[in-house]
C-alpha cells in the first residue's frame, strides 16, 4: 500500500456542520413542511391529513 495520504487546504462541504437558521427563515426559503407521502383518495376526498 502507498503511504501517501490527500490532505485539502479546507475540509469538504459534507463534513462541515450547517449553519444554524430558525424556523421562520427555513419557511420563507422553502415554504411549509410537506408529507413524505401523497393522502390517498378518500383522505383527500374526506379532507383528512
Amino acid at each position: 500500500m502507498s503511504s501517501m495520504s490527500f490532505r485539502s487546504s479546507r475540509p469538504d462541504r459534507w463534513a462541515q456542520p450547517r449553519p444554524y437558521s430558525d424556523s421562520s427563515l427555513r419557511y420563507r426559503m422553502h415554504g411549509k413542511i410537506q408529507p413524505m407521502e401523497e393522502p390517498g383518495f378518500l383522505a383527500r376526498l374526506f379532507g383528512r391529513r
